[in-house]
């Protein structure tokens, strides 16, 4: 019983957490390991800070994450969204040791689009 109140409780998180729909795009992105999908859901001067590394514009984000699919082959699971500070908490597992881990994306948005994002 315990469990199943607990499957529920994961069901609702979802069905009631309101994501951008750029961040629904690029988790779908990430999932299908689309490196170009998952560039076009930042701005032109978009910043990425991941891994101690800064990557600018589209044309390294996308470079970056093309890497990173190949490297580490990363799912996401959208796990909570604060409106608020415009952070996702998510469970990404990969080919990466201790996989999987939780990770904290801190978005800033900026005409639908992703402006800034930094993963810790």
């Amino acid at each position: 019983m315990a469990e199943q109140c607990q499957q529920f409780n994961n069901i609702k998180k979802i069905i009631t957490m309101n994501l951008p729909k750029v961040v629904t795009e690029s988790i779908k992105a990430q999932n299908n390991f689309d490196s170009t999908s998952y560039a076009n859901c930042f701005t032109e001067t978009a910043v990425v800070f991941d891994e101690g590394k800064t990557h600018n514009g589209r044309k390294e984000i996308e470079r970056w994450i093309d890497e990173a699919n190949k490297k580490y082959q990363a799912t996401m699971k959208a796990l909570e969204y604060s409106e608020i500070e415009h952070t996702l908490k998510t469970e990404v597992s990969g080919t990466f040791p201790g996989s999987p881990i939780t990770m904290t994306y801190h978005y800033e948005f900026e005409d639908g689009l992703i402006q800034s994002l930094k993963i810790v």
